[in-house]
């Protein structure tokens, strides 16, 4: 019986692990995640979902964290056929309820001159700022490959 109750328990708490998500007023801040890295990798990036559930617009304008040095959004263009990572200027449009999906190959935070390598199993801080909503901190989880792809 003991062990069941372990094996429950660890169960319940892999779950609340994936499945975590922020509020800042009317923003509601989905499962970030990032990939774990290779050591050598200086760059990586952190997805999640950001839903505006208020009656106006709002704008996420910058990110930052202790894990790196810079930390940018950054999104994915065609150009001429060839997709490319652009930084975008100005920040991300949060429209009145809607939601806005960080993930590979689309929005995302790029992390840059990481000061650890990102490892499986991993938090670390990320810093969120909003022009309306003001700044919130969540804890991102470091996942395997694609495995934080899901939304919770």
């Amino acid at each position: 019986m003991k062990r069941f109750a372990a094996a429950l328990i660890g169960l319940c708490l892999s779950g609340l692990a994936a499945a975590h998500s922020f509020e800042l007023g009317s923003i509601h801040i989905g499962h970030p995640w990032s990939r774990a890295m290779p050591e050598t990798s200086a760059t990586g990036g952190v997805y999640l979902s950001l839903e505006n559930k208020g009656k106006e617009a709002d704008k996420l304008v910058s990110a930052a964290t202790p894990r790196a040095e810079t930390a940018e959004l950054h999104t994915h263009i065609n150009d001429n056929g060839v997709m490319r990572m652009r930084k975008v200027e100005g920040g991300v449009e949060l429209p009145a309820g809607k939601t806005v999906k960080f993930a590979p190959g689309s929005y995302h935070v790029m992390l840059m001159g990481l000061k650890q390598p990102l490892k499986a199993g991993d938090h670390f801080p990320l810093t969120l700022k909003f022009e309306k909503a003001g700044s919130v901190t969540v804890d991102v989880v470091v996942q395997d490959g694609a495995a934080g792809g899901h939304e919770h």
